[in-house]
């Protein structure tokens, strides 16, 4: 079992106590009585003292060992100055880009730059650098040249290896060589943060430090003590529909010859074997293709993230190794989670929970949406292909206890301004997770399998939420407490293995409206991204219309679905617009498929293979929709109610020889003519009028008056 985070002796600056905030300017270090700091945090986020804010949790987590923690918070990165405010760090810069990656908060999915961002004071776009985990890097390289420097964040967590970037539309080498840092730390890293500051601290050199879990570093070669071992030696699979056989032992090989059919009863579960020597006691490392090779190779990439992704499970995951020219990237395994009691201490230490007073009353929309809710769970084992959450936080379930929950809530209740009684949420990545694990502690450490859900819940998988019910009850029933909404993204498959729960959900918990996400209707979409059938939807609509009826409520879902993903035709998008207008769906909003670094959909964009299955040359290929018409096509079929959409609707449906779905009735997805465009309102007495080229009015023509 890992050391317990919070069983460190403190380091000796304990004796300044708490700060009412962690400091942002040298004045504020004054008044504390500190002479220097010895972390300090730069983030691309507003400094937010609440447990939902990255800075926020490892600046107090990292104060409760001992040591004095300074926050440099949405710095000027044109120069180096700016770095320098709270003077040089005694053991080292932490860098994180904050709660978002800084190229997904700032560009759209058609690349197009936003001009808000919700984790900045007024909602002020242009306050953090594209890259910023790189640029403040190099910053802080600027003003202090061998102050040790370790990165995080999901920004650089999603960059660990070579990583297929969207925004430039090519492969980039590993963030530690971009931002010349000292050390990577990937996931939720309190457990290596807390082991790389007392490290430090007892005088170790950061270059030293190589056995941590959750980290990476640049070396020039593995250390001597392992034998490597070549990807492409690894891996033989069938399709992902196949049975599991959950007590294989993966140590073992899968199957008995190179290049045989696998074992169905083997395939998920035991998909990785070594073809190596079996008398070799050395630890292994696996070799995955270098940086040059999947730049050049997409079928290579393709393979590298297959390999990446079977290696996440911490019980059973070995280190990777990637060449970058004259240099190894080294990952170590994934960190092991916290346990109950770890996760209850970093939700309960002493943050504020609110703006750093330095921001006066201004506004954090990000900070306003979360400021009344609970967070009650780490990690997701859904999988989907498009999402991070289980590259960045895992697939183990990570859970607090019912009475750190309760303990949260309270303090909310009591000391939260403006708290009017209702708790906003009360979830996590997804909201129905909480206490769901496998049933056995040996099939999980075993288990490789990518989701626990798909192509159907694993038979190993506890889905009872009647816990989560209790814990629904106990929250509702605090004095003070009048509502508390489920706001987080719910897994409805799962849901509906307990009815109890949708019935206590439906009845108490949903303000009106609840928001779920099906993504698709047609198997092919659905199958890349590892979600299941509408058939699930369906169910879970079913009883979400009983409950809400019997509750005496009028209530409706609103499903979000996703545009443009990989693996999806024409075809498969007009066969949801159909499903949505037969079923009456107007969405307002849509989805349109990001390629995020690291994702397994980014894989199959960029490298138009299927890295679900095993990979070769002429193994499955994926459909990449890339083209920034047919995306926009994509989308327009989710809002084919928008008149803006209909030409290019209209065009798409002939060239598909769909015309006929072209008309004025039920059974047409889109009118025949365009309507005409509404001219504004005109004040009273006054009169339109167009102007010339000499900018002399005219008054209006015949078609200007007739629409008059």
């Amino acid at each position: 079992m890992p050391r317990n985070i919070f069983s460190h002796r403190r380091y000796w600056a304990e004796c300044f106590g708490t700060a009412p905030e962690l400091p942002m300017s040298r004045e504020e270090m004054d008044a504390l009585g500190w002479d220097s700091c010895d972390i300090i945090i730069v983030t691309g986020d507003a400094y937010v003292d609440h447990p939902s804010f990255g800075m926020a949790v490892i600046g107090r987590l990292l104060e409760a060992q001992g040591f004095r923690v300074g926050i440099i918070a949405q710095p000027d990165w044109t120069s180096a100055e700016p770095f320098t405010v709270l003077g040089r760090p005694n053991l080292f810069f932490g860098i994180a880009a904050g709660n978002m990656d800084s190229m997904i908060n700032r560009y759209t999915a058609d690349r197009k730059r936003r001009n808000d961002d919700a984790y900045t004071p007024g909602n002020e776009g242009g306050k953090r650098p594209d890259r910023a985990v790189v640029v403040y890097s190099q910053r802080v390289r600027e003003a202090f040249r061998d102050v040790p420097l370790v990165i995080g964040s999901i920004e650089a967590s999603l960059r660990r290896i070579a990583h297929y970037d969207y925004w430039s539309d090519k492969v980039r080498r590993s963030i530690l060589l971009d931002s010349r840092a000292d050390l990577l730390l990937y996931g939720n890293a309190e457990r290596a943060i807390v082991d790389v500051a007392h490290r430090l601290a007892a005088g170790e050199n950061i270059r030293d430090i190589r056995d941590l879990r959750g980290t990476a570093f640049v070396c020039k070669q593995p250390p001597g003590d392992y034998r490597v071992i070549d990807s492409t030696h690894i891996d033989i699979i069938g399709p992902v529909s196949e049975p599991i056989n959950p007590y294989i032992d993966t140590r073992t090989e899968a199957c008995s010859t190179e290049g045989a059919a696998p074992d169905s009863a083997q395939t998920e579960i035991s998909t990785v074997r070594l073809l190596d020597r079996e008398d070799d006691s050395r630890p292994a490392v696996i070799r995955i293709p270098a940086y040059e090779q999947v730049k050049e190779d997409r079928a290579l990439y393709a393979h590298a993230s297959r390999i990446l992704h079977k290696e996440t499970n911490p019980h059973n995951a070995r280190p990777l190794v990637q060449r970058h020219g004259d240099r190894d990237v080294w990952l170590n395994a994934p960190p092991i989670p916290l346990s109950t009691d770890e996760l209850d201490g970093v939700f309960e230490l002493p943050y504020t929970r609110r703006p750093h007073s330095a921001y006066g009353d201004a506004v954090i929309p990000a900070f306003d949406m979360i400021r009344h809710s609970v967070n009650i769970m780490r990690g997701c084992f859904g999988g989907c292909t498009f999402c991070s959450i289980t590259e960045h936080e895992g697939r183990i379930i990570q859970n607090r206890s019912e009475d750190s929950i309760v303990r949260e809530v309270e303090a909310i209740r009591d000391s939260s301004p403006g708290f009017t009684g209702v708790i906003s949420d009360l979830g996590g990545p997804t909201a129905n997770m909480w206490r769901l694990a496998c049933k056995s502690s040996e099939v999980e450490a075993a288990c490789r399998k990518l989701s626990c859900v798909y192509p159907g819940i694993c038979k190993n998988l506890n889905t009872d939420q009647t816990p989560l019910i209790q814990l629904y009850r106990r929250v509702r029933e605090l004095p003070g407490i009048k509502k508390v909404l489920i706001a987080s993204g719910l897994r409805y498959d799962i849901a509906v293995e307990t009815p109890a729960y949708v019935e206590e959900l439906v009845t108490h918990h949903v303000g009106g409206y609840l928001k779920i996400a099906p993504e698709h209707t047609e198997d092919g979409p659905l199958s890349k991204m590892m979600k299941p059938g509408i058939g699930s939807y369906d169910r879970f609509k079913e009883m979400f219309e009983k409950y809400s009826k019997k509750a005496g409520k009028k209530q409706y879902l609103i499903p979000y679905f996703i545009a443009a993903h990989p693996g999806t035709r024409d075809e498969d998008m007009l066969n949801l617009a159909l499903w949505l207008k037969r079923n009456n769906f107007r969405a307002d909003q849509v989805q349109t498929f990001y390629p995020s670094p690291m994702a397994t959909a980014t894989a199959m964009y960029h490298s138009e293979k299927n890295p679900l299955k095993r990979v070769t040359r002429d193994s499955e290929s994926v459909s990449a929709v890339a083209g920034l018409s047919q995306r926009r096509l994509h989308k327009a079929f989710l809002r084919y109610h928008d008149p803006d959409n209909w030409p290019a609707l209209r065009t798409a449906l002939k060239k598909m020889g769909k015309a006929r779905l072209i008309g004025n009735g039920k059974m047409h997805l889109v009118p025949a003519r365009q309507p005409a465009k509404r001219h504004p309102k005109v004040p009273p007495g006054t009169r339109p009028f167009a102007t010339q080229h000499n900018g002399l009015p005219r008054t209006p023509g015949r078609a200007a008056r007739r629409a008059k």
